[in-house]
């Protein structure tokens, strides 16, 4: 469409929005008029970047955007929401770098498990020769996990949901290395727990290391994937900005990435609680208990991650509104009128 014909089909429009603006007008009302309006704002930059036009609707999104947002109360339920919609909502929009950060992760697993095999100073190498020698001590001694039950269990919780936190925040942040510091950090974990797993497997131990390590370990290596899925968005969004300039590509995709990191934190937790209270008496829980933590644990990532997200895009396309994927403020807007999250 030309500029002239566009202006044309809308400046009336805006004008009314514009007298609007001064109105007490009721929140609702202020609302659409607001995703309208970032809708025209979104095609003319798009089209015409460097027009007036383009100009005159940042101006008159910005008075909207003010309204409703300024000296407003963050909802009751802002902290539920978050997790009910905004977190499931970004899993679906990219899903094709959560896909890709599970097969790297994958594929490293595999090929820490076949040079550990096969190479007998790979394992050392990665793991390093006083863990490698500790272990053997355990397996020895009949206790092969034992490194589990080292530590107080409150000190070994807050330590180990300490570490992984961190190590989610390195990953995400390497990913501004045009994705390939995540990669690689994805590759190195990948890497040591298929070495790791290997350990145990060659001394007959495999079915035992899968009931001890998987109690946290499930939800623990899915968390530390999806904080691979963070810094590829952000590693992403530098390599392909699309219609954007590579600044305000690196803002959206960071600031997505930062809520998915931020999100994991519960499951982290969950993770540390499990490795440092529950693990340690693997040989005690009951064979059923175990399965079952694995399979409530796999469940939960599944359901979360993958299902609940594209449920959650069939529900909104259902509603009939228009939820732009990268216009955070939009999304907020439906949220709160559609789940009532004022209330």
């Amino acid at each position: 469409m030309r500029e002239a014909q566009f202006l044309k089909q809308n400046v009336e429009k805006w004008k009314q929005y514009e007298q609007e603006s001064v109105l007490h007008s009721h929140a609702d009302t202020f609302a659409d008029r607001f995703i309208e309006l970032t809708d025209d704002l979104a095609y003319a930059r798009t089209f015409y970047p460097n027009s007036t036009i383009t100009k005159y609707l940042n101006g008159l999104t910005l008075v909207f955007h003010q309204k409703i947002y300024t000296n407003k109360k963050e909802p009751s339920r802002r902290v539920l929401s978050f997790w009910q919609f905004e977190l499931p909502y970004l899993f679906k929009q990219y899903k094709m770098q959560l896909y890709y950060a599970f097969l790297f992760f994958i594929g490293s697993v595999f090929i820490g498990a076949l040079s550990a095999r096969f190479d007998n100073s790979f394992l050392r190498l990665i793991l390093g020769d006083n863990y490698v020698n500790m272990t053997l001590h355990n397996i020895e001694k009949g206790n092969p996990f034992g490194v589990y039950g080292n530590a107080n269990e409150l000190q070994m919780f807050f330590g180990i949901a300490f570490n992984n936190i961190l190590v989610s925040f390195e990953i995400f942040v390497m990913g501004i290395f045009f994705s390939i510091g995540a990669v690689y950090q994805l590759m190195r974990n990948g890497i040591i727990i298929g070495a790791f797993m290997e350990f145990f497997f060659a001394k007959g131990l495999g079915s035992n290391a899968i009931l001890a390590v998987f109690i946290h370990g499930t939800i623990e290596l899915s968390v530390i994937v999806i904080a691979g899925c963070a810094g590829m968005i952000l590693g992403n969004s530098l390599l392909f900005p699309k219609t954007y300039n590579r600044w305000e590509s690196l803002k959206r995709g960071g600031r997505d990435a930062l809520k998915i990191v931020v999100g994991l934190m519960p499951f982290f937790v969950i993770a540390a609680f499990l490795e440092g209270f529950v693990t340690r008496h693997y040989k005690k829980i009951p064979l059923v208990l175990n399965i079952s933590i694995l399979v409530l644990s796999s469940a939960l990532i599944i359901w979360y991650f993958i299902i609940y997200p594209a449920q959650l895009h069939r529900r909104i396309k259902a509603a009939g509104s228009r939820v732009p994927e990268e216009e955070e403020q939009n999304f907020q807007v439906w949220l709160n009128k559609k789940f009532n999250l004022e209330k």
